[in-house]
């Protein structure tokens, strides 16, 4: 299949063991994460907070609607730029079996329109610096390192 096939829509639960399976499978995401079954409840619990908030949007890249990517959308409201939204895509995950088909690039390109539908005026990501393909893929589809991002695990 080709990224042409591929459907985008919101994630159900019964997309959630998918999603943790691709959020687990990398070196990175391998120390953080534990997939298993059945899925330890810290994940069914962040998904019900992620379905209930208007704000975050959970989106799957699907082929025959079964899930080979996965992105979250958050968009938030700031008093800077006049009060404008801007969007927030966190978690980017392709399948394995689905990399380098440009699945992860549809799907970077439909969540970004769906943030300028949203009426957004910006979109950010954060990558961490270990992930030095993500960099680069990241940076040819125009996502500009202007900032300094920090982190403070409490």
């Amino acid at each position: 299949m080709q990224a042409s096939d591929v459907t985008f829509r919101q994630a159900t639960v019964k997309d959630l063991d998918a999603i943790v399976q691709m959020l687990a499978d990398d070196n990175m995401g391998s120390t953080r994460e534990q997939y298993g079954q059945p899925l330890p409840q810290g994940y069914l619990s962040a998904f019900d907070a992620i379905c209930s908030d208007p704000n975050i949007e959970l989106i799957v890249a699907c082929e025959d609607d079964c899930p080979v990517g996965i992105a979250q959308l958050t968009v938030t409201p700031h008093l800077t730029y006049q009060g404008g939204w801007r969007a927030t895509i966190e978690g980017v995950r392709i399948h394995r079996s689905a990399r380098g088909r440009g699945i992860g690039s549809e799907l970077i390109r439909w969540v970004t329109r769906r943030a300028k539908e949203r009426g957004c005026h910006m979109v950010q990501l954060t990558t961490d610096r270990q992930r030095v393909d993500a960099l680069r893929f990241y940076e040819r589809l125009g996502f500009q390192a202007t900032h300094v991002g920090l982190k403070l695990h409490i």
